[in-house]
């Protein structure tokens, strides 16, 4: 069997780089706006946690994440697509979900030979399987391999502030050495949430996000 990635990326690769947050000085008045990476991982049922880890196993926590109540979770899995590549310690999120779902970078998917849909959380419908291995057993997913699409989390108040609502587009302007615009951001405003925009390793590291001076949020 071939390992599609080298171990040492996974320490590098920990979810959200180990939250790895980007929150550069908001003016006055202005929310705070923090740029997380979101490295590859995994979203997993209830039934799939007990498959793969052991009857009446939880996740458990091992780092919490910006989001009240989100966390990565000690749990790794392997992600095993066609002809048998893997990427061989995937971090699992937490809390568990309604459907197991597994999202990647596109290098990822070359990687593992998955053509995967650019996709907002949660759509899975007409998506790619892998086959998912942990210590106790395996789950074969018939769908739900998704590279995410770049969004952003908000409250209803954050909202208002940029005079957008739920489900609409923005921009976002990094400065760095790779000065960046990444537009058609998705809008994903709800109560209870802090002001967060999430790119995949691949946009983070094409925009030198880890050395970025100024991010700014714009409604175009």
């Amino acid at each position: 069997m071939s390992i599609a990635a080298p171990i040492d990326r996974i320490a590098v690769e920990q979810i959200v780089r180990e939250i790895v947050l980007k929150s550069v000085g908001a003016p006055a008045g202005q929310p705070n706006l923090v740029v997380s990476i979101s490295a590859r991982h995994v979203h997993l049922t209830d039934e799939h946690v007990e498959t793969l880890f052991g009857a009446g196993q939880k996740l458990t926590v091992m780092k919490d994440l910006y989001q009240d109540g989100f966390f990565a979770a000690e749990e790794t899995v392997m992600v095993v697509g066609p002809r048998r590549r893997m990427l061989p310690s995937v971090r699992i999120l937490g809390p568990t979900r309604p459907q197991s779902q597994v999202e990647l970078a596109f290098t990822d998917c070359i990687s593992l030979g998955i053509k995967a849909p650019v996709r907002p959380s949660g759509e899975l419908a007409d998506t790619p399987g892998c086959v998912l291995v942990g210590p106790k057993g395996v789950v074969e997913l018939k769908q739900g391999v998704i590279r995410a699409e770049r969004h952003v989390h908000m409250s209803p108040r954050d909202a208002e502030h940029y005079a957008v609502k739920d489900c609409d587009r923005m921009s976002l302007r990094i400065q760095s050495s790779c000065q960046t615009v990444f537009e058609n951001l998705l809008v994903r405003a709800q109560e209870g949430i802090k002001l967060e925009v999430h790119l995949d390793t691949d946009e983070g590291n094409a925009a030198d996000l880890d050395h970025a001076t100024k991010v700014e949020l714009f409604k175009p």
